[in-house]
C-alpha cells in the first residue's frame, strides 16, 4: 500500500523543457506548449555541471575546448536524447549581442566536449540543457570570463522585428503585442523573393519545425521554446512571459539542410493578469 508521500510524489507532473513548470496530468507547459510529464524531482538539485576548459584561460579569437561533466553524487549521469541531442548548449555574450546553439559530443570517459571561439573579451553565459535518464529536463546556467578586447559599451540593443538570415526575411509579426501575464503567441513569417514560405517549406530542426530561445536583458531569464504547427505561420509557438523588460530572441530554422538564425529584440511591458490566467499559471511556483 502506498503512503501519502509516495502518492503525492508520483503525481508530480513537470514540463520536460522547463522543470520549474509543474501541474496536473493533461496540463501543457505555458512556456513551450509541451505536455507535462510525470517527473521525479527530488534529485533535480543534485545535478552538477562541472566545466573545464583547454586552454584553461579562455581568450577571445582563440578556439577553446569546453569540457562538461554532468554529475550526481560524484557519479556521471546518464543522459537521454532530447530533441535529437543529449546536450543543448546555448552560449551568449552578457550583452546578448552574440549567440551560439551548439551540441557537445559525448566522450568515452562520459564527458561532453565542444570547441568554440568567443569573439570578444568579457562575460559569457552558458545555458546547458539536458535530460537525465528517468528525470525531468534540467537547465544549468554558468558564467565564464573571456580575456581580450571588450565590445564597446555604447552599443544598445535595437528593437528590430524584421531580421535577415541567409537571404530570408524573417518577421516577428506580432512583436509589438507582447505582454506579461498571459499566454503569448509567437507569430513568425519567413519570406524570400516576395514569396511567403509555409511550414512545409522548412525541414525539421532538432525534432521540430524550428527552435526558439528568449533571454531577458536584465535578469537573463531563459525561455527555451519549440514551435508547433499552425496554418497561418511557418513558425508558430505559444509561451508565457512572467517578467517584463527587454528580451533578445533567436529563431533557428532549416531550409535545404542549412540552418539559419534570425534575431529579434522585443520589449515586453507588464500586462494585466486575468483571473483565468491566475488559475492556469498559479501552479508554476
Amino acid at each position: 500500500m502506498k503512503n501519502a508521500h509516495q502518492t503525492d510524489h508520483e503525481n508530480i507532473y513537470a514540463c520536460p523543457m522547463h522543470p520549474e513548470v509543474t501541474g496536473q496530468k493533461g496540463d501543457r507547459c505555458p512556456k513551450c506548449g509541451m505536455d507535462l510529464k510525470a517527473a521525479h524531482q527530488e534529485n533535480s538539485n543534485e545535478y552538477q555541471v562541472q566545466l573545464s576548459t583547454f586552454p584553461q584561460t579562455i581568450e577571445a579569437g582563440i578556439p577553446t575546448e569546453l569540457i562538461f561533466a554532468i554529475k550526481n553524487k560524484n557519479q556521471n549521469v546518464t543522459l537521454e536524447i532530447s530533441h535529437e541531442m543529449k546536450i543543448h548548449l546555448m552560449a551568449v555574450s552578457e550583452d546578448l549581442t552574440w549567440f551560439r546553439h551548439i551540441h557537445p559530443e559525448e566522450q568515452a570517459d562520459g564527458t561532453y566536449v565542444i570547441t568554440e571561439t568567443f569573439p570578444n573579451g568579457g562575460k559569457y553565459l552558458l545555458f546547458t540543457d539536458f535530460k537525465p535518464s528517468g528525470a525531468a529536463q534540467f537547465v544549468n546556467r554558468q558564467t565564464i570570463e573571456v580575456e581580450g578586447v571588450h565590445r564597446s559599451d555604447d552599443q544598445k540593443l535595437s528593437p528590430p522585428l524584421i531580421s535577415e538570415a541567409g537571404g530570408y526575411t524573417v518577421t516577428l509579426e506580432n512583436g509589438n503585442d507582447f505582454k506579461t501575464n498571459r499566454t503569448q503567441s509567437l507569430e513568425i513569417s519567413v519570406e524570400i523573393n516576395s514569396r511567403k514560405l509555409k511550414e512545409e517549406d522548412l525541414q525539421p530542426y532538432l525534432g521540430a519545425s524550428a527552435h526558439i530561445v528568449m533571454i531577458s536583458e536584465k535578469d537573463k531569464e531563459f525561455l527555451h521554446i519549440h514551435p508547433v504547427s499552425n496554418d497561418r505561420f511557418p513558425i508558430y509557438s505559444e509561451t508565457y512571459i512572467e517578467k517584463s523588460g527587454t528580451y533578445r530572441m533567436w529563431v533557428q530554422f532549416n531550409i535545404d539542410g542549412q540552418v539559419h538564425t534570425a534575431d529579434f529584440t522585443v520589449d515586453v511591458p507588464e500586462g494585466e493578469k486575468t483571473e483565468k490566467e491566475e488559475m492556469q499559471h498559479g501552479h508554476q511556483h
